[in-house]
């Protein structure tokens, strides 16, 4: 199916029942609480294994471990996702406290992030609201493309981002309310203190610690999550409809585990108040009605390269 240059204004009626729906849209601290705890034990033990191996042999041989990392690192950024919907636990208090750990982790406020967010939900594929679509690399070159997969570019302008707010005192970006940017101040300039904090600890003790096992392997990261994010609605339709926007993908256990099981894409943006760990059983009763499935993110990430490739090409 082609992509649509318009934003149809109805969507497709959803094919869930109301009482499903709730059954499936209950919470739970414990589902939250052993996917959180297995996220950041693996992060904690890599870590653990980062500084052992870098001190006992060099850092050249913990680099395959800092790699291993970066996933695990980067894709804390579904924690914060996951959390910015309150349906990582059924306590708003450990989804504030556990998503906001997670977003100083990956240099992405949460307060921020969560209207951000609200807005992408509201506005898919939309060219002129989506956050995501305004935001997003408009590469003109394969070189600019590669750059864009890298993920390099999108955290470094989210930090610009975080400092101007931090030192200017100003947000004048769409998706932030007027009623909201003194927040959104208060929280970037709190994120720079605790960063700063940080950097000052490291050069009073003379360690390097944290930017072997947190600051390289985030950026690392990028490059395995950057792909997977252009999975989500690259080359989908520009529709409202979440089951013509949005592609669910088709992937293995460990990465729907440490994705909180985003992959089901299409899912989440059809239904977003079910949580992350009943989206298999809503998956299999909305397949069919499903328009982009991806076979693995090997496959996408072509299609995706691809469809960038040919939007430039037509925009010549």
């Amino acid at each position: 199916m082609s992509t649509a240059e318009t934003h149809d204004a109805s969507p497709r009626l959803k094919p869930l029942g109301a009482a499903t729906l709730r059954e499936l849209s209950v919470k739970s601290n414990l589902a939250g609480a052993l996917r959180a705890a297995s996220h950041y034990g693996m992060i904690l033990l890599i870590a653990t294994l980062i500084w052992l191996v870098s001190s006992r042999y060099g850092l050249a041989w913990a680099l395959p471990l800092m790699a291993l990392q970066g996933y695990f690192v980067a894709f804390l950024f579904m924690v914060v996702h996951e959390t910015a919907h309150k349906t990582a636990f059924r306590s708003r208090a450990l989804n504030l406290a556990v998503g906001n750990l997670s977003a100083f982790a990956i240099g992405l406020p949460y307060e921020y992030y969560y209207l951000f967010h609200w807005d992408h939900h509201r506005y898919t594929q939309d060219p002129e609201k989506d956050p995501e679509l305004i935001v997003g690399p408009k590469p003109a070159s394969d070189t600019q493309l590669a750059i864009a997969y890298s993920g390099l570019l999108q955290v470094l302008v989210r930090i610009r981002l975080m400092l101007h707010h931090a030192l200017t005192g100003r947000v004048i970006v769409p998706w932030i309310p007027e009623g909201k940017r003194a927040m959104i101040v208060m929280e970037a300039r709190l994120y720079l203190a605790c960063y700063l904090l940080l950097l000052i600890a490291s050069l009073a003790l003379h360690s390097a610690t944290l930017l072997w096992v947190w600051i390289v392997p985030l950026f690392a990261g990028q490059l395995i999550l950057r792909p997977y994010l252009y999975a989500e609605h690259t080359g989908c339709e520009r529709t409202r409809s979440a089951f013509e926007n949005t592609r669910t993908t088709m992937t293995g256990r460990i990465m729907k585990w440490f994705a909180w099981n985003m992959p089901y894409h299409v899912e989440h943006h059809a239904y977003p108040t079910v949580p992350f760990h009943a989206l298999p059983k809503l998956n299999a009763a909305v397949d069919g009605h499903i328009v982009f499935r991806g076979r693995n993110y090997r496959a996408v990430t072509r299609e995706t390269w691809a469809w960038f490739r040919r939007q430039r090409q037509t925009a010549a």
